[in-house]
């Protein structure tokens, strides 16, 4: 197995955010199988590698770059022409092309299907995002009623329906860090989660969604958007429900019914397991395996396969319309 550098802008401050907690708990994961270390690359850090001083190492083809900021991939495919690299892929709709030669890892099948069709050459892999084990229903007495996180949440939820539902239940806004998540969501009946509008306004898609995922895990019953990587695992009528639905008072009168009647959505464990550690290490231990023997065997081969160009596209599009005229004119 080569060696596996993780690239990040750095791992505190401005850069704290879901994105990155999900690459962190990857790193730990790829930790269990080989060697595998953090390297930012906008700010130098205490403790950290930093890539200038990286790419000075000898023999880095025995290594890997993992890049994943969306915004910086095409910046750093550009600094590290000439090195083996692996795409892991989180929120999908940045606009940038990969050549075949990078190995996509997707965190969802929603960004699977997306490279599937914007790099169709490419070696694309599935590998979602880790539910860590203490995020388990442990069946406390739930004092909360409704819970939010202010972040990502639309205007539509922290604006219009929330105050309304302070007026019927007890209803908690976080909109700080929690050191205990778990047990927020131990204690509370409902989750609302609303993304879209903030995805919407990134210009990018939702690349996993780690919340209701994490909250269906404690037990919670969730009301939350679908887009992007949430519609993966999110089945509304079967083990959630749709926010948003149609107008604020339908909303307020489902949410309501479920808060007052403890109304539930069953789903086994097994919907779980798919995320867990035990399975997550399973999957990246065959994805290192391809991509390290792709690596091995690379330069005895040359890309062949014609890339869907624009230009291309033109041809075939121009040819399929020649096909039918003729055919019209035959006929």
């Amino acid at each position: 197995m080569r060696k596996l550098y993780f690239l990040l802008p750095g791992t505190q401050g401005k850069f704290a955010c879901g994105g990155l907690w999900a690459e962190l708990k990857t790193v730990k994961l790829a930790q269990q199988i080989c060697d595998a270390n953090i390297v930012t690359y906008r700010q130098r850090e205490q403790d950290q590698l930093f890539i200038d001083d990286v790419l000075k190492y000898p023999n880095l083809d025995r290594a890997i770059f993992v890049i994943s900021w969306g915004f910086d991939v095409p910046k750093l495919v550009t600094k590290l022409k000439g090195n083996n690299l692996i795409y892991h892929a989180h929120s999908a709709g940045y606009g940038f092309k990969l050549p075949a030669s990078i190995p996509i890892i997707t965190v969802s099948r929603n960004t699977l299907g997306y490279w599937g069709q914007q790099s169709p050459h490419s070696l694309i892999y599935y590998l979602p995002n880790q539910i860590s084990d203490e995020f388990t229903n442990l069946s406390l007495s739930r004092d909360i009623d409704v819970l939010v996180q202010a972040r990502k949440s639309s205007t539509y939820l922290i604006k219009e329906l929330i105050p309304d539902l302070k007026k019927y239940c007890k209803v908690e806004v976080i909109d700080s860090y929690v050191s205990d998540l778990p047990g927020v969501f131990n204690r509370s009946q409902v989750y609302l989660y609303d993304s879209a509008e903030y995805w919407a306004q990134q210009g990018v898609s939702e690349g996993f969604g780690l919340q209701p995922m994490e909250a269906l895990a404690c037990g919670c019953q969730v009301f939350s958007s679908v887009n992007g990587g949430l519609s993966d695992y999110l089945d509304p009528g079967f083990n959630c429900h749709k926010i948003a639905g149609y107008s604020k008072e339908y909303d307020i009168k489902r949410i309501l019914n479920v808060v007052q009647n403890s109304a539930n959505i069953t789903w086994s464990e097994q919907f779980i397991t798919e995320y867990r550690t035990e399975n997550i290490i399973k999957r990246l231990q065959v994805i290192l395996g391809e991509v390290n023997q792709f690596f091995d065997q690379k330069r005895d081969f040359s890309t062949e396969i014609q890339d869907l160009t624009k230009m291309r596209m033109f041809r075939l599009k121009t040819q399929t319309l020649l096909k039918k005229i003729l055919k019209k004119v035959k006929g």
